[in-house]
């Protein structure tokens, strides 16, 4: 089997676990270490995380990395495992649509995450533009015979994401986020990701109404993966929280190691 035709199995392979009441699950990586130890625990596909690999490189998320470095760190990712690896490639780094595809081609990326905000502006993109932007990937990716999965962010909810932060019930965001849904489906997405969408019937809506896969945020204060499974999502993302995690478990080890430097010194 030539690479190409490894990177069409494993292509193949994501967009077929995408199963809506069979949801893949996708604990994100930030480095190779971490996407090895994803596929070792039995999991078929790595998801990155921009925040966590841009933390990593010693930047802020948001595209505040450069591009090459996001992308040279998902490439050496794509080259740890076996497994497919879609990559999560923020807003698109600036780069045309077939810079981008060829990028992902070549770093052997099966699918990835793009989103609609402007992170030039902090602002939502007008869905009309963002769905030429993904029908222009999408275009890019079949004219260099890939058969990229892309999974194409709604971003409607994050200022909700957080209870009692204010602003519209997510409910009254459903709407919208839909009208975004269909924009980017038929623009050739294969999933759509509401992210922070969190709330039970604002949820339960979304799926309900969507023509094509849904993934969703696995918050805390988020319906477990079985409730999850049960409305039809077809795949969760655990983001940058395992990260988070994973830093908040070494500060503490870091203080409980400082305190014992701090007896021997007194001592």
């Amino acid at each position: 089997m030539t690479a190409v035709d490894g990177l069409e199995v494993r292509c193949d392979l994501l967009r077929s676990l995408h199963r809506p009441g069979t949801p893949l699950v996708l604990p994100n990586a930030w480095d190779a270490a971490t996407a090895r130890a994803v596929a070792a625990a039995g999991f078929p596909a790595v998801a990155t995380t921009s925040a966590a690999v841009a933390a990593a490189l010693g930047y802020d998320d948001h595209e505040r990395a450069p591009a090459g470095e996001m992308l040279a760190a998902a490439a050496r990712i794509t080259r740890s495992v076996d497994v497919p690896v879609t990559v999560d490639a923020e807003a698109g780094y600036g780069m045309t649509a077939a810079e981008l595809a060829a990028e992902l081609k070549g770093m052997g990326a099966a699918g990835c995450n793009l989103e609609d905000t402007s992170h030039a502006t902090m602002t939502l993109r007008d869905p009309a533009r963002q769905a030429a932007w993904l029908r222009a990937v999408r275009q890019a990716a079949s004219d260099q015979g890939y058969r990229l999965v892309i999974n194409a962010r709604i971003d409607v909810f994050l200022p909700s994401a957080v209870p009692g932060s204010g602003g519209p019930a997510q409910g009254e965001l459903v709407p919208e986020a839909l009208r975004r849904a269909r924009a980017y489906l038929d623009a050739g997405a294969d999933c759509v990701y509401p992210i922070g969408l969190w709330e039970a019937g604002a949820l339960a809506a979304f799926v309900s109404a969507c023509p094509g896969p849904v993934n969703v945020l696995r918050i805390p204060q988020a319906l477990s993966l079985a409730e999850l499974a049960g409305l039809g999502v077809a795949r969760v993302s655990y983001a940058s929280l395992l990260y988070r995690g994973v830093m908040e478990q070494f500060s503490r080890v870091l203080a409980a190691l400082a305190e014992q430097a701090g007896h021997l010194r007194a001592g």
